[in-house]
């Protein structure tokens, strides 16, 4: 659905960046560098990557000018779970705070829409002050239920597939 590939890239302030729907060449490595600002226990670079591997639908805004395996190669990215059919939620968005302000948020949101395709639903929880960003992409204020497990975060590297159980203590 999605036809980045055919799009020409973005050019922000600093340099142009690549989307990509794809985790193909992507490593651990290229999304360190900055993302998760605030978070109390932010996820590692590999438990990011096994939550954009377990997604239904990814887009990445990719910085060329950074070698493939290092920090700060992905400036961006946000993700959508859901069953393929009539449910999709957006749990993620991030776009490093260095390139924030150009327009990135909004055109892998405005990607990620198209990728994921007509739904029943697409929802997502956020901060009061974002919902105006959200809105101009159609989607409405609702209310929501949440839970948070910070715990969880610092034990994901033991649920990840194909990855050996972490031993280390909390």
């Amino acid at each position: 659905m999605s036809g980045d590939g055919n799009r020409p890239p973005v050019t922000g302030a600093a340099r142009p960046v690549r989307y990509v729907t794809s985790l193909l060449g992507i490593v651990a490595e290229d999304l360190a560098g900055g993302f998760f600002v605030g978070w109390p226990d932010p996820p590692t670079p590999t438990v990011h990557l096994a939550a954009l591997r377990g997604s239904e639908a990814v887009v990445l805004a990719v910085d060329d000018e950074v070698a493939p395996g290092s920090p700060g190669r992905v400036v961006g990215f946000v993700n959508a779970i859901g069953d393929g059919v009539l449910a999709a939620s957006i749990p993620l968005l991030e776009v490093l705070p260095a390139w924030q302000g150009q327009g990135i948020g909004s055109e892998l949101v405005r990607r990620l829409l198209e990728a994921v395709g007509p739904r029943y639903m697409i929802d997502l929880v956020c901060d009061d002050d974002l919902v105006p960003f959200y809105e101009r992409f159609g989607l409405l204020r609702h209310g929501a239920m949440i839970r948070r497990d910070r715990a969880a975060i610092m034990t994901a590297s033991g649920r990840i597939p194909g990855e050996a159980a972490s031993t280390g203590s909390s």
